[in-house]
């Protein structure tokens, strides 16, 4: 088969041209979220990386705007993130209004050097002015990265790793311009692979009015799926620093959703997290000709306790979108759904009954499906994308993904987000997920529900394209 990726994805942000990974700068801010990106314009695997930039009023629709900070032929623009310093405690705003600063990691390319550089706008993230006292905090590191900061307690606070240590490292500053250390974190969790893209935000507990602090954790190795993914601890964070109080937690069972971070001054108790949809392990080998890479759909984060711990749930962002399916009270037989959209979100919910195993097959045509199944015996739930198309470009593709549910009750809710080349699958209301890359053909666009070991029945099934 030949698929063609200039056919881009509807529903998910991919790059007019050239490579992308990580998204950078995340940040609400008069009326528009801005998305900057790691960006190589001229190539379709990493290179010298600026920061893109897009903007939206919903996380939806994107509108790509010039190169943000550009790298240069002696440094390059690595991750990291951007403030609204409203109380302009840098200097760098103009009367009676403070800039957005974006601080970011510049690596060196003739000694690997990173460090932490801040440049500011005042223009509404239009147009970047570097600072003239660049690095604002260099420690002599070539594994010194990705900063994100936010305010706390009336002042700033900066997490950024060690990632070869396998550390999170807390700073503090009174103007963006001046950091002091203030704390540190890990090892622990997986360990597996160095540590990227840490991000501390407040999440709330559902049905409380409760609040935790979470730290994500990126990890280049050692995923469930293999490759690379994200851990995430629950903890406290107080004089001493940022400390967990149960052990790690995966973010998403797939194989592709990694450097997740959220957006600054996000509207909602809920913060909004955004991802890469890759892995390192073929990253620079999915199919491409205009563009490679995309983002993972914006999802709102809560926490859900389970015993005596708490769990993040994820609540993607969605269009309405038109209904082109609506069953109810139906048999689980292998029913054929009139689908021919390929991109589509269907929800789901099936009464387990007698059932062992039970799913459904989307972007299903002439010998290609992608599969989730719910396993009630073993209480999991998989994503296989063995069948789903071209997957022969690198032999960690072709696989099923697997995710614990923390129960399996009589009635289950699956949310399957389907795009021209990726699968999202949120289950129990978000309390798990899987996300994959897929490359099927565009005549592979069909919905069919089964059951296996037993009879269960789809409550109700909505197709909206």
């Amino acid at each position: 088969m030949s698929f063609d990726p200039s056919v881009r994805p509807r529903d998910h942000f991919t790059p007019r041209r050239g490579w992308m990974n990580d998204p950078n700068g995340l940040i609400h801010h008069d009326g528009e979220f801005h998305l900057f990106f790691q960006h190589h314009t001229h190539a379709l695997v990493h290179g010298p990386i600026s920061w893109g930039h897009a903007v939206s009023t919903d996380l939806l629709t994107w509108a790509e705007l010039p190169t943000a900070i550009a790298a240069t032929a002696d440094q390059h623009v690595w991750s990291g993130s951007v403030v609204h310093d409203a109380g302009n405690t840098s200097g760098l705003g103009t009367a009676g209004a403070g800039p957005l600063v974006a601080l970011w990691t510049g690596r060196v390319t003739a000694t690997e050097r990173q460090s932490q550089s801040l440049s500011f706008s005042t223009d509404r993230g239009r147009t970047w002015t570097p600072y003239a006292d660049n690095p604002v905090l260099d420690i002599g590191s070539t594994a010194f990265r990705d900063p994100k900061v936010l305010r706390h307690d009336g002042a700033w606070v900066m997490v950024v790793v060690l990632a070869d240590a396998r550390t999170v490292e807390l700073y503090r500053s009174d103007d963006l311009l001046r950091w002091e250390h203030w704390s540190s974190f890990g090892p622990e969790g997986s360990v597996d692979g160095v540590w990227e893209c840490p991000d501390l935000v407040r999440v709330p507990v559902e049905g409380s009015g409760d609040v935790r602090w979470v730290l994500l954790v990126s990890v280049f190795d050692g995923a469930p799926a293999g490759g690379s993914g994200m851990q995430y601890f629950v903890g406290e964070l107080d004089d001493a620093g940022f400390r967990s109080t149960q052990p790690a937690r995966w973010l998403d069972h797939g194989a592709d959703l990694y450097a997740g971070v959220s957006y600054a001054d996000a509207p909602g108790a809920e913060p909004v997290v955004q991802a890469w949809m890759s892995n390192w392990q073929y990253a620079e080998s999915v199919p491409a000709t205009e563009f490679r890479g995309a983002m993972t759909a914006p999802r709102r984060l809560a926490l859900r306790p389970y015993d005596d711990e708490l769990g993040l749930v994820q609540r993607p962002v969605v269009r309405d979108g038109t209904e082109v399916v609506a069953l109810h009270d139906e048999p689980l037989d292998g029913t054929t759904l009139p689908v021919t959209a390929t991109s589509y979100r269907v929800v789901a919910e099936v009464e387990t009954g007698t059932a062992s195993r039970f799913g459904l097959h989307v972007r299903e045509g002439a010998g290609e499906r992608t599969t989730v199944v719910v396993d009630t015996g073993a209480r999991t739930v998989s994503l296989d994308r063995t069948a789903s198309g071209e997957t022969g470009f690198h032999p960690a593709f072709a696989a099923v993904h697997t995710a614990p549910l923390p129960a399996v009750g009589d009635v289950v809710r699956i949310e399957v987000l389907v795009d021209v080349s990726s699968v999202e699958v949120f289950v129990d209301e978000g309390a798990v997920a899987l996300t994959d890359q897929v490359f099927p053909s565009p005549a592979s666009a069909g919905v069919s529900v089964f059951a296996e070991g037993g009879t269960a029945v789809l409550r109700t099934i909505s197709v909206t394209a």
